[in-house]
């Protein structure tokens, strides 16, 4: 089992970038609140029959609450937010740099709540991931034109906010029990969110056509089944700053696979970019083999108040 957690985070990374390919496939035949409804309806059904396959033990209110309330944030407000700046305008390249702030925020929230140790190292690779992240979307942001208003920063400030605190939650209040059945009661929070803002802001017309329906196929049973379970197990097993750590690889294979796709333009300069972001997630995430004086003295510090 351990030789298989260990393909885990890669494999995370992979499927997780997937999700912007999906979501240009799906954009243009559905808006965005009643995409993100159906999708997560869709994922807490699958979910639900799963549980019942699987014999999963059902969680208590408070453990459904918790779940749901990490969903609301984890996937209803940080999907919603971004796909409505895109859907407003905003170029996807700008979007994802202010979504690359995650990290960061999560270590800053995680060291608060958590009380995880954040060492200078992980300090260290988390700026370094930031910087290989900027370099690799550099090209990709093009002119600030009229997207960027405003309403459509806000709106990405707000994702990623929501994002940190979703993974913080889920870390500290619902990790707990099985993660099946938290998995879909974090649909169920983020379905009931986005239906809301989809009847209230949206005219629910859709598109029904081929790209459509493999966008919805592959976001529901890659994404949202597939890559939350492996962000859940994360979570459960490891520090909330070295798994956030993991989102700065997102962008460099995102346009690895737009680039395998569509025929983006990969140039030298985002090869760069993608080689240092890949070392700032090694700073963060790797372990010191034996002793380590850092962690030991903080510890002693930890054990003398």
């Amino acid at each position: 089992m351990h030789s298989i957690k260990r393909f885990i985070p890669a494999s995370f990374v992979v499927l997780w970038a997937t999700g912007f390919i999906g979501a240009r496939y799906a954009m243009p035949w559905a808006e965005p609140f009643t995409f993100l409804a159906a999708r997560f309806i869709l994922a807490a059904i699958l979910l639900a029959i799963l549980t019942i396959v699987l014999g999963s033990r059902r969680a208590s209110r408070a453990e459904a609450c918790h779940a749901a309330l990490a969903g609301v944030l984890m996937h209803g407000v940080y999907l919603g937010a971004v796909f409505w700046a895109i859907h407003r305008g905003m170029p996807a390249g700008f979007s994802a740099l202010i979504v690359g702030l995650q990290p960061l925020i999560t270590a800053v929230l995680a060291g608060k709540f958590l009380g995880e140790a954040i060492l200078p190292r992980h300090w260290t690779g988390l700026a370094v991931g930031l910087v290989g992240v900027v370099i690799v979307l550099w090209p990709k942001l093009g002119a600030v034109g009229g997207g960027i208003t405003a309403a459509t920063l806000t709106a990405s400030l707000i994702s990623v906010l929501a994002m940190s605190a979703g993974t913080v939650w889920q870390k500290r209040f619902a990790s707990g029990g099985d993660l099946v059945t938290a998995t879909m009661w974090q649909y169920v929070g983020g379905a009931a969110l986005m239906a809301l803002a989809s009847l209230a802001f949206e005219t629910r017309i859709v598109t029904l056509n081929g790209e459509l329906i493999f966008a919805m196929a592959w976001l529901v049973l890659v994404l949202s089944i597939g890559a939350i379970f492996l962000l859940m197990v994360m979570i459960r097993d490891g520090e909330m700053s070295k798994v956030a750590s993991l989102f700065y690889l997102v962008p460099a294979v995102t346009a690895v696979i737009a680039w395998a796709l569509f025929g983006e333009h990969l140039n030298l300069l985002q090869i760069v970019g993608m080689a240092i972001a890949t070392l700032g997630v090694g700073l963060a995430t790797a372990r010191r083999p034996g002793h380590d004086p850092e962690q030991a003295q903080l510890t002693r510090a930890r054990a003398s108040r």
